[in-house]
């Protein structure tokens, strides 16, 4: 019991501390919708003060009956009645009325607000650095903003209008009580205390729940991922995966499901001990207001205003307190939201960016560059030492986990250096403006991203700064190889590409990389960078693709990552690198002379291929009539 005392105190706190973000929570509303924002706050206050104007009301025409009842002309008192039930009925209606405007206000405020926080969730998620992506929690942060934090301000406002509306009908209630005893109003506070205890209490322990299960959560929109998208379609059924990944989504739901519905169970049992003490509260209140009408102290008209004004306050007050803790409870879950959105990139802008070369003069250069992940252990990178000459063509060639693809990401400032530095044209990445900086880079990624929109669209992606000249892009879809199977399909640079959306027509892993190169091209930045540009082609369309490939680098200074002699050959200078560092160079007739890594795997690689020309030569022989092999 002591240790639930002190974790109520602790989050009692916390929360407290947090009661800030109702001002950040209001600007956001304000920023969002600001005329339907007025508009809401009117109606609240008018629909506070409209229960008290009833009440009022009722007791003035349950007095007039009582009066009606004691005449003898029946039929000209009941006339005189009409105006003040006219009167009722069109505070009734206006009741109405006000009600369906707060919906409709409350709508459009709710979709404007919705639409501008997750702009701002949106924003935040491509302004970080792709360090954050390293890190579980980062994902963890951003699932609590989009799925539980994305719609509390609105809920958090709705409770804010809660407490006004709820607060100014108490205060009217209160006013009409209080004739009739002081001790009325405290009566209705110490019979909401238990639910407004027993709300806080609950809605802690909810959210303690979802912060612990977090990643369990994730894990099930995972599992459900990988049943439903087409990207692993063909893999869960090849090694059918299915019934594995649904018994462990069921497994990790039925979890959650049962702590869901221990914690529900629990919250209706304290709720059904709360709502007992209101009624009994409510109960005897009745039965001494009852006792005062039979000694004559009060009127049948006070008896009713006094049961409407004592049954709306009690619920007033139960929905005041129910809405403080909603606050309470939404600036827990806020705090999530405005901890993500408080993230700042560690790859920064300096003070005062130096100008960028339109044009390089020198090249580039690593300069003793050390280079670690984000909570990882292993150096990708081990002093590296490695110049790119302006207007040269370099390749890089090892192994998987050499540290290869890490040269891509630290040359467009993903990352920065643990120790040592890039220049560019002898000035560091780190002076450049970001923005500048990667507008003199292309890069074609090792895994291109498939944009389900049109052929001409997916290349236009690469230069969104560039007029959409068709022309150009079909220059650039010739550049790539890819404008003979662009040409070939439905409706050409107009076809929607991916299964999606409606009519959507699918490509291959080769053609989605052939289209990938063209966008690449299309940014006619003068560094490019092409990561395994042909591991998805065909020998074909490999074959054609570097026909022209000379031609096009004349025009850049290219930095290829490939496992592929083929294409490694047509560099100027090739760089083997291990372990984080580059253990040979050389053209490709260099390095087979030194007769080291390079020319041991090409060595390997031209033995296998004539094992299978061998084969293949065998089993023609053995097929044929006359027995004749080779």
């Amino acid at each position: 019991m002591s240790a639930e005392r002190d974790f109520l105190r602790t989050k009692l706190q916390l929360g407290l501390f947090q009661l800030p973000f109702l001002t950040r929570v209001l600007g956001l509303v304000w920023n969002a919708a600001q005329r339907w924002t007025l508009a809401w706050l009117i109606l609240l206050v008018v629909q506070g003060l409209l229960p008290a104007v009833t009440v009022y009301l009722t007791r003035t025409l349950v007095n007039q009956l009582v009066a009606v009842l004691q005449v003898d002309d029946v039929a000209s008192a009941f006339w005189s009645l009409l105006p003040l039930v006219a009167i009722m009925a069109a505070a009734v209606l206006l009741g109405e009325l006000l009600g369906y405007a707060a919906d409709f206000v409350r709508t459009v405020q709710a979709e404007l607000v919705r639409d501008h926080i997750s702009g701002l969730i949106h924003k935040k998620s491509v302004e970080v650095d792709l360090a954050f992506y390293d890190m579980p929690d980062y994902y963890d942060s951003l699932y609590r903003a989009q799925y539980h934090a994305l719609d509390r301000p609105l809920t958090l406002l709705e409770h804010l209008g809660g407490v006004l509306q709820n607060g100014i009908t108490l205060a009217a209630m209160v006013a009409v009580l209080l004739p009739f005893g002081v001790w009325l109003p405290l009566a209705l506070l110490v019979s909401s205390l238990p639910a407004f205890y027993i709300l806080i209490t609950h809605r802690l322990r909810w959210h303690q729940w979802r912060l612990k299960n977090t990643e369990s959560e994730r894990r099930t929109w995972y599992y459900n991922w990988l049943m439903t998208d087409n990207e692993v379609a063909a893999e869960v059924r090849i090694f059918s995966l299915g019934d594995h990944f649904h018994s462990l989504f069921q497994s990790l739901r039925r979890r959650l499901r049962n702590e869901r519905v221990q914690l529900a169970w629990e919250q209706n049992i304290a709720e059904l001990g709360a709502t007992a003490i209101a009624l009994l509260t409510t109960g005897l209140a009745m039965g001494w207001m009852l006792w005062k009408v039979v000694q004559g102290a009060f009127t049948l008209g006070d008896l009713a205003l006094f049961y409407q004004a004592f049954n709306q306050g009690q619920g007033r007050m139960s929905g005041l307190l129910g809405d403080l803790g909603g606050i309470y409870n939404n600036s827990l879950f806020l705090s999530d939201l405005f901890a993500f959105l408080a993230l700042e990139p560690q790859v920064t802008e300096p003070a005062q960016p130096a100008p960028i070369p339109a044009v390089l003069q020198q090249g580039i250069c690593f300069q003793n560059v050390t280079f670690r992940y984000p909570s990882s252990q292993r150096i990708a990178l081990s002093d590296f030492n490695l110049t790119i000459p302006a207007g040269s063509t370099v390749a890089i060639m090892g192994a998987n986990g050499a540290g290869k693809s890490t040269l891509v990401k630290l040359l467009c400032r993903f990352y920065d250096p643990n120790e040592g530095r890039i220049l560019l044209d002898g000035v560091d990445l780190r002076s450049f403006s970001l923005d500048e900086l990667r507008q003199q880079i292309t890069v074609l990624f090792q895994e291109p991203v498939h944009y389900h929109d049109t052929v001409l669209d997916n290349i236009a992606l690469g230069d969104l700064s560039a007029a959409v000249d068709p022309a150009q892009i079909e220059t650039a879809a010739r550049a790539a190889g890819a404008d003979a199977l662009i040409k070939r399909l439905p409706q050409q640079y107009q076809t929607l590409l991916g299964k999606w959306f409606l009519d959507g027509t699918e490509l291959s892993v080769g053609e989605w990389q052939r289209l990938a190169l063209a966008r690449a091209y299309w940014r006619r930045a003068p560094i490019l960078i092409l990561d395994e540009p042909t591991s998805a082609m065909d020998p074909w369309a490999e074959h054609d693709w570097l026909q022209r490939f000379r031609t096009l680098a004349a025009a850049h200074t290219t930095l290829i990552i490939t496992h592929r002699f083929t294409t490694a050959m047509h560099a100027d200078v090739i760089h083997v690198m291990q372990a984080g560092r580059v253990v040979e160079s050389g053209s490709h007739a260099e390095l087979l002379a030194l007769g080291g890594h390079y020319a041991q795997a090409w060595h390997n690689q031209m033995q296998t291929a004539e094992g299978q020309q061998n084969v293949f030569c065998l089993h023609q022989g053995q097929d044929s009539p006359n027995g004749a092999g080779m």
